[in-house]
């Protein structure tokens, strides 16, 4: 199932080789996005690049995202 329209880099067969959850995937294609909002080439870039480097063994799904934690006094 396609998750969004891949325009420049093909990214989506790399985050399977990856072994990236869709959810996961769609969490950094957003963190991701609000980096480049306005640039798509750029922003694909960087996911495949991210994709490529949690493949390889360069860094975690864990490292690359930002985790939630709860606010200060909650």
């Amino acid at each position: 199932m396609k998750m969004a329209s891949v325009d420049y880099f093909d990214y989506e067969p790399v985050a399977e080789q990856a072994r990236i959850p869709p959810d996961k995937l769609a969490s950094l294609r957003e963190v991701l996005r609000a980096e480049f909002p306005h640039d798509d080439m750029l922003f694909e870039l960087h996911v495949l690049r991210a994709c490529m480097a949690v493949r390889d063994g360069l860094i975690t799904l864990d490292e690359l995202l930002p985790q939630v934690s709860p606010a200060p006094g909650a």
